[in-house]
């Protein structure tokens, strides 16, 4: 059992005061985890765009942490966790799953009834408090996770047991941005094989789409972004073909639809 458990710790926290303000690091008060919570020390954390999303709204959960793709390591858990224990390695997912619900048992969906992401929730569900303070005042936690600080305190259900193996500094990624782009393309789009695929933006979220149309078998993946420099990162990810809608007079929709007849005109 780690030495902290059942303790408060202090510790370090990006933390916004404002809508759009800068983040201040400041000292913050981690509490213990509470039933089916899991308390977890990051070790890396990602910057990812919904998190400046909702830092420059202006919506009144303020002051927050922000943060969700990350990894860490468990130091203690609450009552009624039996999946995890002390020193595992977990990356949080802000859509999580209580394996019970219609959604959860679904194969269609991963809206979780209880665990669903919700930017409006600032607390826990088991008590609808914070487990973040400075000197007493709480701070709002950020859709389920909250990264940007040296511990945080999750529902078991928010958390994937990974590798002990795997490198944190770069699995990280997979709790948001691959696991969207990927599971995008393979559990919702689900092209089938041989298909012609385009790829709208080949950022972290469009790259991991792309290896998820390369993994379903599409015979050509159209990469489509603003950024050329994009274009040689992404064949590595499985595009066949990119197109910079800069470059046209045309809507790119049609530019796409253009290589793909173009494409099966040929094979004819």
């Amino acid at each position: 059992m780690s030495s902290t458990a059942g303790q408060v710790i202090r510790c370090r926290a990006a933390v916004a005061w404002e809508a759009g303000k800068p983040l201040v690091i400041e000292e913050v008060e981690v509490a213990p985890p509470q039933t089916n919570e899991v308390r977890v020390k990051i070790l890396f954390t990602s910057l990812c765009h919904t998190d400046v999303y909702f830092w420059e709204a202006k919506n009144p959960l303020f002051p927050r942490i922000y943060g969700h793709e990350a990894g860490g390591i468990v130091e203690s858990v609450g009552e009624g966790v039996t999946d995890l224990k002390p020193g595992d390695h977990v990356l949080p997912v802000f859509t999580g799953e209580c394996k019970e619900c219609a959604h959860c048992k679904s194969e269609e969906s991963n809206m979780c009834d209880l665990l669903r992401i919700n930017t409006d929730r600032g607390v826990m569900l088991n008590d609808g408090k914070s487990r973040f303070s400075i000197n007493g005042r709480p701070i709002y936690h950020f859709v389920g996770t909250s990264t940007f600080s040296e511990y945080t305190v999750i529902h078991v259900g928010c958390l994937a047991k990974i590798n002990p193996l795997a490198p944190l500094d770069k699995v990280c990624v997979l709790s948001c941005g691959i696991s969207t782009g990927l599971g995008a393309t393979l559990n919702v789009a689900k092209p089938a094989k041989g298909s012609t695929v385009a790829v709208f933006g080949l950022g972290a979220v469009g790259l991991a789409a792309a290896e998820g149309a390369r993994i379903a078998g599409a015979s050509r993946i159209i990469g489509v972004d603003l950024n050329s420099n994009r274009f040689k990162e992404a064949k590595k990810f499985g595009a066949t073909e990119f197109v910079n809608p800069k470059d046209y007079n045309k809507p790119v929709q049609e530019v796409c639809l253009q290589i793909k007849f173009l494409n099966n005109k040929h094979k004819s």
